[in-house]
């Protein structure tokens, strides 16, 4: 891989990250029209991954300081989750949307890509399914929540681990049920990029660890260092766009444009297959 091609990717996994369209199945449209396989370049996979949650705590470090601040407080009284301040049930929704990613991430994640792998077939369906979600999500009307239950957080986080298949796309996903179960367009932005941090960091941990497996020379062939910082920065401020573009999208509720786009992507994909 050279310096312009990762440039180009990272910019790809920066901006698709954040946009409902699927950032490993675009990932894995730009890599086969580069000629490059990027399933053989763990680092720069690494790379580009944190490089989003590093773009996400920029975007968001208001909002985290806060979550921070207030989690650490003392219990109020009562019983049960009534002891929790909002930031501390907040915390806690994140912490339960993260469990079937936690699950299908460290027991099913190498059984789903054998099953399904990332060859452009699965992902030109998997994008129609992403588009068909958030055209749901667009034209229903549920019943408007104050706030993100628990229930509602594990079936997002539900969402979230069917998205582990290419083409389906995390933030759709994750965006769209939560808007399917009636929570507010002013939160779900927010909670999706939130929700995502410590699964990508972990995924990216597993990454790092397979790749200590396999020895350093196997898991940085096919890259040299310029090209590796290249990925990352493009992937970084190209994340930062993203994620501003997108929390503002979603508050005007404009995500039928991107299921029209996902529609077409899709189609063209499974043309191309």
């Amino acid at each position: 891989m050279n310096t312009l091609e990762a440039l180009i990717l990272g910019i790809v996994q920066g901006l698709t990250e954040y946009l409902p369209v699927s950032s490993s199945g675009h990932l894995a449209i730009g890599s086969a029209l580069l000629g490059v396989d990027v399933d053989q370049n763990l680092m720069f996979t690494v790379a580009v991954h944190v490089a989003t949650v590093m773009s996400t705590l920029v975007v968001l470090w208001h909002e985290i300081w806060t979550l921070l601040k207030g989690g650490i407080k003392p219990l109020q009284a009562g019983r049960g989750i009534a002891r929790l301040n909002s930031e501390q049930r907040y915390l806690l929704a994140i912490v339960v949307s993260m469990i079937p990613i936690g699950i299908v991430g460290v027991f099913f994640k190498d059984t789903v890509e054998e099953i399904f792998g990332s060859g452009l077939l699965i992902v030109g369906i998997c994008l129609i399914v992403t588009a068909t979600l958030l055209a749901f999500s667009y034209y229903a009307r549920p019943r408007q929540k104050e706030e993100i239950s628990l229930r509602d957080a594990f079936v997002i986080g539900l969402a979230q681990a069917c998205a582990v298949l290419p083409g389906l796309s995390r933030s759709g996903s994750t965006i769209a049920t939560g808007l399917l179960l009636g929570n507010k367009k002013s939160n779900m932005a927010q909670f999706s990029f939130l929700m995502v941090i410590p699964p990508i960091l972990g995924e990216a941990l597993l990454d790092c660890i397979k790749a200590m497996n396999e020895g350093v020379s196997a898991a940085f062939s096919g890259i040299e260092t310029l090209p590796l910082c290249a990925g990352f920065l493009a992937a970084f401020f190209s994340g930062i766009v993203a994620c501003k573009w997108m929390i503002a999208i979603v508050r005007r509720g404009k995500l039928i444009y991107f299921a029209i786009y996902c529609l077409a992507a899709g189609l063209l994909t499974l043309a191309l297959s």
